[in-house]
Protein backbone atom coordinates (compact mmCIF):
# COMPACT_ATOMS: atom_id res chain seq x y z
CA UNK A 1 0.00 0.00 0.00
CA UNK A 2 2.96 2.34 0.58
CA UNK A 3 4.33 1.66 -2.89
CA UNK A 4 0.95 2.32 -4.46
CA UNK A 5 0.58 5.62 -2.57
CA UNK A 6 3.99 6.80 -3.75
CA UNK A 7 3.51 5.56 -7.31
CA UNK A 8 0.14 7.26 -7.65
CA UNK A 9 1.46 10.55 -6.28
CA UNK A 10 4.57 10.50 -8.46
CA UNK A 11 2.54 9.71 -11.55
CA UNK A 12 0.19 12.57 -10.73
CA UNK A 13 3.21 14.87 -10.54
CA UNK A 14 4.18 13.88 -14.08
CA UNK A 15 6.85 11.25 -13.41
CA UNK A 16 7.11 8.09 -15.52
CA UNK A 17 6.53 5.38 -12.89
CA UNK A 18 7.03 1.62 -13.10
CA UNK A 19 6.24 -0.76 -10.22
CA UNK A 20 8.32 -3.93 -9.90
CA UNK A 21 6.99 -7.36 -8.99
CA UNK A 22 8.18 -10.97 -9.13
CA UNK A 23 5.51 -12.17 -11.55
CA UNK A 24 3.48 -9.60 -13.50
CA UNK A 25 0.71 -11.96 -14.53
CA UNK A 26 0.29 -13.39 -11.05
CA UNK A 27 0.11 -9.92 -9.55
CA UNK A 28 -2.54 -8.81 -12.06
CA UNK A 29 -4.69 -11.91 -11.66
CA UNK A 30 -4.69 -12.01 -7.84
CA UNK A 31 -8.23 -11.55 -6.52
CA UNK A 32 -7.78 -11.70 -2.73
CA UNK A 33 -6.35 -9.06 -0.37
CA UNK A 34 -2.82 -9.66 0.86
CA UNK A 35 -1.87 -10.61 4.43
CA UNK A 36 -2.16 -6.96 5.53
CA UNK A 37 -5.61 -6.57 3.96
CA UNK A 38 -4.43 -4.54 0.97
CA UNK A 39 -6.88 -4.97 -1.94
CA UNK A 40 -5.70 -6.75 -5.13
CA UNK A 41 -3.40 -4.76 -7.39
CA UNK A 42 -5.65 -5.01 -10.44
CA UNK A 43 -8.28 -2.71 -8.95
CA UNK A 44 -5.71 -0.06 -8.13
CA UNK A 45 -4.19 -0.40 -11.60
CA UNK A 46 -7.51 0.52 -13.25
CA UNK A 47 -7.49 3.82 -11.39
CA UNK A 48 -3.79 4.44 -12.10
CA UNK A 49 -3.44 3.39 -15.72
CA UNK A 50 -0.35 5.52 -16.35
CA UNK A 51 1.66 3.46 -13.83
CA UNK A 52 3.12 0.38 -15.47
CA UNK A 53 3.83 -2.99 -13.87
CA UNK A 54 7.01 -4.87 -14.76
CA UNK A 55 9.36 -7.49 -13.39
CA UNK A 56 11.87 -6.32 -10.80
CA UNK A 57 14.80 -6.29 -13.28
CA UNK A 58 12.81 -4.38 -15.92
CA UNK A 59 11.63 -1.86 -13.34
CA UNK A 60 15.20 -1.41 -12.13
CA UNK A 61 16.45 -0.87 -15.66
CA UNK A 62 13.74 1.70 -16.30
CA UNK A 63 14.18 3.78 -13.19
CA UNK A 64 16.50 6.76 -12.90
CA UNK A 65 15.58 6.74 -9.20
CA UNK A 66 14.50 3.59 -7.36
CA UNK A 67 12.19 3.47 -4.34
CA UNK A 68 12.26 0.47 -2.02
CA UNK A 69 8.76 0.38 -0.53
CA UNK A 70 8.71 -3.35 0.17
CA UNK A 71 8.09 -4.91 3.55
CA UNK A 72 11.37 -5.17 5.48
CA UNK A 73 11.39 -8.97 5.48
CA UNK A 74 11.27 -8.98 1.67
CA UNK A 75 13.48 -5.97 0.98
CA UNK A 76 16.74 -7.75 0.24
CA UNK A 77 15.12 -10.40 -1.96
CA UNK A 78 13.32 -7.73 -3.99
CA UNK A 79 16.47 -5.66 -4.45
CA UNK A 80 18.53 -8.72 -5.35
CA UNK A 81 15.89 -9.62 -7.95
CA UNK A 82 16.12 -6.08 -9.30
CA UNK A 83 19.85 -6.60 -9.81
CA UNK A 84 22.88 -4.76 -8.45
CA UNK A 85 23.79 -3.68 -11.97
CA UNK A 86 20.40 -1.94 -12.28
CA UNK A 87 20.90 -0.10 -8.98
CA UNK A 88 24.52 0.98 -9.48
CA UNK A 89 24.96 4.73 -9.56
CA UNK A 90 21.27 5.39 -8.87
CA UNK A 91 19.60 7.02 -5.91
CA UNK A 92 17.86 4.29 -3.92
CA UNK A 93 15.22 5.71 -1.60
CA UNK A 94 14.74 3.18 1.20
CA UNK A 95 11.44 3.23 3.11
CA UNK A 96 11.47 -0.40 4.24
CA UNK A 97 11.26 -1.25 7.94
CA UNK A 98 12.50 -4.44 9.67
CA UNK A 99 9.18 -5.22 11.37
CA UNK A 100 7.98 -8.57 12.71
CA UNK A 101 4.20 -8.69 13.26
CA UNK A 102 4.17 -12.36 14.32
CA UNK A 103 3.56 -11.39 17.95
CA UNK A 104 0.84 -8.88 17.12
CA UNK A 105 0.92 -5.15 17.73
CA UNK A 106 3.15 -3.33 18.30
CA UNK A 107 5.56 -5.13 15.95
CA UNK A 108 9.04 -6.19 16.98
CA UNK A 109 12.16 -4.86 15.26
CA UNK A 110 14.34 -7.59 13.78
CA UNK A 111 17.30 -5.20 13.39
CA UNK A 112 18.17 -2.54 15.97
CA UNK A 113 20.81 -0.72 18.02
CA UNK A 114 23.99 -1.79 16.21
CA UNK A 115 22.67 -1.97 12.66
CA UNK A 116 19.72 -0.96 10.47
CA UNK A 117 18.03 -2.22 7.34
CA UNK A 118 19.15 0.95 5.58
CA UNK A 119 22.79 0.14 6.36
CA UNK A 120 22.34 -3.46 5.27
CA UNK A 121 20.92 -2.32 1.94
CA UNK A 122 23.87 0.04 1.45
CA UNK A 123 26.38 -2.71 2.27
CA UNK A 124 24.67 -5.20 -0.03
CA UNK A 125 24.55 -2.68 -2.89
CA UNK A 126 27.65 -0.51 -2.41
CA UNK A 127 27.31 1.17 -5.81
CA UNK A 128 23.77 2.37 -5.06
CA UNK A 129 23.25 5.76 -3.38
CA UNK A 130 20.96 4.78 -0.51
CA UNK A 131 18.91 7.44 1.27
CA UNK A 132 16.64 6.51 4.18
CA UNK A 133 13.54 8.68 4.46
CA UNK A 134 9.72 8.70 4.67
CA UNK A 135 9.76 5.78 7.12
CA UNK A 136 8.53 7.65 10.20
CA UNK A 137 4.94 8.32 9.14
CA UNK A 138 1.84 6.86 7.53
CA UNK A 139 1.72 6.60 3.74
CA UNK A 140 -0.87 9.35 3.24
CA UNK A 141 1.26 11.86 5.13
CA UNK A 142 4.37 10.82 3.18
CA UNK A 143 2.91 12.10 -0.06
CA UNK A 144 0.71 14.89 1.34
CA UNK A 145 2.15 16.50 4.49
CA UNK A 146 -0.55 19.18 4.40
CA UNK A 147 -2.97 16.54 5.74
CA UNK A 148 -1.61 17.54 9.16
CA UNK A 149 -1.91 21.15 10.35
CA UNK A 150 1.10 23.18 11.33
CA UNK A 151 4.79 22.38 11.42
CA UNK A 152 6.05 18.79 11.42
CA UNK A 153 9.26 17.16 10.27
CA UNK A 154 10.73 14.53 8.01
CA UNK A 155 14.23 13.02 8.16
CA UNK A 156 16.82 11.89 5.63
CA UNK A 157 19.99 9.83 6.14
CA UNK A 158 22.59 8.74 3.61
CA UNK A 159 26.25 8.82 2.70
CA UNK A 160 26.04 10.76 -0.55
CA UNK A 161 25.34 14.51 -0.44
CA UNK A 162 24.14 14.66 -4.04
CA UNK A 163 21.73 11.79 -3.49
CA UNK A 164 20.27 13.53 -0.44
CA UNK A 165 19.81 16.69 -2.48
CA UNK A 166 17.92 14.70 -5.11
CA UNK A 167 15.68 13.18 -2.44
CA UNK A 168 15.12 16.60 -0.86
CA UNK A 169 13.89 17.88 -4.23
CA UNK A 170 11.52 14.92 -4.47
CA UNK A 171 10.19 15.58 -0.96
CA UNK A 172 9.48 19.21 -1.81
CA UNK A 173 7.47 17.98 -4.81
CA UNK A 174 5.33 16.03 -2.36
CA UNK A 175 4.77 19.27 -0.41
CA UNK A 176 7.41 19.09 2.31
CA UNK A 177 8.87 22.50 3.06
CA UNK A 178 12.66 22.78 2.92
CA UNK A 179 12.85 23.86 6.57
CA UNK A 180 10.96 20.75 7.72
CA UNK A 181 13.51 18.33 6.19
CA UNK A 182 16.22 17.36 8.71
CA UNK A 183 19.42 15.71 7.46
CA UNK A 184 20.54 13.30 10.20
CA UNK A 185 23.86 12.50 8.53
CA UNK A 186 25.18 9.19 7.25
CA UNK A 187 23.18 6.05 6.53
CA UNK A 188 24.05 4.89 10.06
CA UNK A 189 21.41 7.36 11.24
CA UNK A 190 18.80 5.05 9.73
CA UNK A 191 19.09 3.16 13.04
CA UNK A 192 17.39 6.06 14.81
CA UNK A 193 14.46 6.47 12.42
CA UNK A 194 13.88 2.71 12.17
CA UNK A 195 13.93 2.29 15.96
CA UNK A 196 11.37 5.11 16.27
CA UNK A 197 8.86 2.55 15.03
CA UNK A 198 8.57 1.18 18.57
CA UNK A 199 7.29 4.58 19.71
CA UNK A 200 5.24 5.07 16.54
CA UNK A 201 3.18 1.91 16.89
CA UNK A 202 2.68 2.50 20.60
CA UNK A 203 1.31 5.93 19.73
CA UNK A 204 -0.97 4.37 17.11
CA UNK A 205 -2.47 2.25 19.87
CA UNK A 206 -2.83 5.15 22.31
CA UNK A 207 -4.13 7.71 19.80
CA UNK A 208 -6.14 5.18 17.77
CA UNK A 209 -5.02 6.76 14.50
CA UNK A 210 -2.14 6.76 12.02
CA UNK A 211 -2.68 10.44 11.25
CA UNK A 212 0.14 12.06 13.22
CA UNK A 213 3.81 12.98 12.86
CA UNK A 214 6.81 14.32 14.77
CA UNK A 215 7.38 18.06 15.16
CA UNK A 216 10.83 19.19 16.32
CA UNK A 217 10.55 22.40 18.35
CA UNK A 218 13.66 24.37 19.22
CA UNK A 219 14.50 27.80 20.57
Amino acid sequence: MVGRALAGRLSGLGHDVVIGTRDVQQTLTRTEPDSMGTPPYSGWQKDNATVRLATFPDAGTHGELVINATSGVNAMAALEATGSENLAGKVLVDLALPLDFSGGMPPRLTIANTDSLGEQVQRAFPDALVVKTLNTMFKDIMVDPARLPGHHNIFIAGNDTGAKETVTTLLTEFGWQQETIIDLGSIQSARATEMYMQMYFNLVGVLDTFEFNIAIVRA
